[in-house]
């Protein structure tokens, strides 16, 4: 006869620890936060991994072929250059994003040699689902083996029978475990299940894909310490709407957490863009005011983007910001030092800055790029169409330097730009570059005749 688990209700703000519900911790006075787990006492020992002996770094030896090769450049970017052994990766975003495409490209990639297995489990889809959408995806693996269910004791069985070189869940929420009675996607629930696929997957050396549903505020839903446990988040961001995903690393254990991988959602699936900013160019509009280009760094790539502000007399009282792209807070900002240090009031001004293609740009170069867009459209005075923008802005006005100019200049250069505006102190270290026209500025009042003398 089994024996049944001990279950206990823990705290998720403090861990407070008691046999019985509470509708408020007794110990940190939360509401509703006690959720059912299973008592670390009465787990089975077996289960429980024991520590390895004690090495020095110099003893650690690391194969060659140590990261996995899923043969997508963009993928392998964003982990940092490809799957580690071992590894559980958690994949978020909205539904119908892309997450089932992208990863079942993954493991068609990783099957196709024949040498590795993957299990597809699914607690959403049936096989004819997964099928279908294979066939869509031209993926024609032996090595792909699909299995349908939710409970992950059962779901274990299977496993460890076929032991795959690569798994992947869709979706952690669907998952439960019979130790436990609250249903499937409850707080508890998502805690226990994605312990024990963490531990599944250190013992056996299996990099183990999550997926995982997003709430309405486009958060991974379930507790945080889901996304703690896990190795690696990886976000998909885009609008279904359109044709292009971007592939964010929030968390990376193993790699930069500002890499990014582009992607065009076609009819045969996730392909790959290698010039991303080409393509967030390609229809940027000619002889228009309000336009600038910024190239802007994600992790160790240089994209070009385009910035556009649209500044118009307000008929209301209250005049609207309103920001795509760019945080709000640093718009109004920026809106303040042009008044101040400038003398360009838009306090009656209709302004709308967004970033084109739906790229977010949160780093600090983008002010001068968005401060420029804004005095060219409140002038309606476009702008060299074959500069370039980037540098920071301070509360007094000033132009700071930003990080790995050089880069920058080099991607705007091959795209074919001739004129780089950037802070004074960048183009003091850059020198002189062949083809490129530098110019420096030092302070947001010299701004003006800088922007517009070349055109």
């Amino acid at each position: 006869m089994k024996k049944a688990s001990k279950l206990t209700f823990v705290c998720q703000s403090c861990g407070y620890h008691t046999p019985k519900w509470l509708g408020r911790c007794p110990d940190c006075g939360q509401w509703n936060s006690l959720v059912e787990e299973i008592s670390q006492s009465s787990a089975n020992p077996k289960a429980l991994s024991l520590p390895g002996e004690p090495q020095t770094l110099g003893a650690i030896s690391l194969d060659p072929q140590f990261r996995l090769k899923t043969g997508i450049a963009e993928f392998d970017r964003t982990l940092g250059g490809g799957l580690v052994p071992g590894s559980m990766v958690l994949i978020g975003g909205d539904p119908g994003i892309g997450k089932s495409t992208l990863v079942l490209q993954v493991a068609g990639g990783l099957t196709a040699s024949g040498k590795l297995k993957c299990l597809y489990v699914s607690g959403e889809e049936s096989p004819q689902q997964i099928k279908l959408r294979a066939q869509r995806l031209a993926i024609q693996s032996e090595n792909l083996y699909v299995l349908t269910g939710t409970c992950i004791e059962h779901l274990f069985e299977r496993m460890d029978a076929l032991q795959p070189h690569l798994l992947i869940v869709d979706s952690i929420q669907t998952v439960y475990s019979e130790n436990l009675p609250s249903a499937p996607g409850s707080v508890g629930q998502v805690r226990e299940t994605a312990s024990r696929f963490m531990n599944w997957a250190k013992k056996t050396g299996t990099p183990t894909f999550l997926i995982g549903h997003v709430t309405k505020d486009g958060a991974i839903a379930g507790p945080k310490v889901l996304e703690h446990l896990v190795d690696t988040v990886l976000y998909i961001e885009g609008d279904s709407t359109h044709v292009f995903r971007i592939l964010r690393s929030v968390k990376n254990r193993y790699g930069s957490t500002n890499e990014i991988g582009v992607f065009e959602m076609k009819d045969a699936g996730l392909e790959e863009v290698g010039n991303p900013s080409r393509i967030f160019l390609e229809e940027r509009p000619q002889e228009a005011s309000g336009s600038v280009v910024i190239p802007c760094l994600e992790g160790s790539r240089p994209v070009l983007v385009e910035i556009q502000a649209l500044v118009s007399h307000s008929p209301l009282g209250m005049p609207r910001r309103t920001s795509v792209g760019v945080d709000h807070n640093r718009l109004s900002l920026l809106v303040a030092v042009l008044a101040k240090r400038m003398g360009l009031e838009m306090g009656d001004q209709d302004i709308f800055v967004n970033v084109a293609g739906g790229l977010k740009v949160d780093e600090p170069a983008a002010d001068l790029a968005v401060v420029s867009a804004m005095i060219s459209s409140f002038l309606d005075k476009p702008l060299d169409k074959r500069m370039v923008v980037f540098g920071e802005v301070g509360l007094a006005g000033e132009i700071r330097g930003v990080s790995q100019p050089e880069i920058r200049i080099k991607e705007a250069k091959k795209l074919g730009f001739s004129t780089c505006l950037m802070p004074k102190s960048n183009k003091e270290v850059c020198g002189a570059i062949k083809g490129m026209q530098l110019l420096g500025v030092d302070a947001i009042a010299s701004l003006m005749d800088v922007l517009f003398e070349s055109t």
